[in-house]
């Protein structure tokens, strides 16, 4: 179970670096865009449409990222006070019936949506645009499969401290 708990972990936490490059080029990108726009006079659609599947995939593949590290937001103004073994209850409740039901809604929904994309390569109707938004639609349910497996790792580390009572600070 510890093995697998890692291995998730690893993943997600890997992905998430790899994921936070994205943000510093999305910003490099943007200012070359408003350079060469109002500099210049020259507009590149696929730069300026390259933010857009930059900032999609950031936020639709750094979901899992968010959650590894608690970074959602928390409504429950009670939870800050629980045990963790209290706090472990809640959050495998939580995944077991809101985070693994909606993963798997998502991932139904989006599927045939995504697969129809690929089918016809579908790319931007703009001139000059990216020939890939079958791409920046297969990260809706590339998103679902992700969270899903990171849900799964907070199950295992919340039956961790269930079980054992050993909570892993390490995230």
């Amino acid at each position: 179970m510890k093995a697998t708990l890692q291995l998730i972990d690893a993943f997600t936490e890997a992905l998430g670096r790899a994921l936070a490059w994205c943000v510093p080029l999305m910003v490099l990108i943007t200012a070359a865009v408003v350079v060469m726009r109002y500099g210049f006079g020259q507009g590149l659609t696929a730069l300026q449409e390259s933010v857009s599947y930059f900032h999609g995939t950031v936020f639709m593949l750094g979901a899992a990222y968010a959650l590894k590290h608690g970074a959602h937001v928390r409504v429950d103004i009670f939870y800050q006070r629980f045990s963790p073994r209290q706090r472990a209850w809640v959050d495998s409740l939580g995944t077991l019936l809101f985070l693994l039901p909606l993963c798997g809604l998502i991932l139904i929904t989006s599927w045939e949506f995504s697969a129809k994309a690929w089918e016809i390569r579908e790319s931007s109707v703009e001139p000059g645009g990216i020939p890939a938004v079958f791409l920046l639609k297969s990260l809706i349910p590339l998103m679902a499969i992700n969270l899903a497996l990171q849900g799964v790792a907070e199950l295992l580390r919340n039956a961790l401290v269930l079980i054992n009572g050993e909570a892993d600070h390490a995230r």
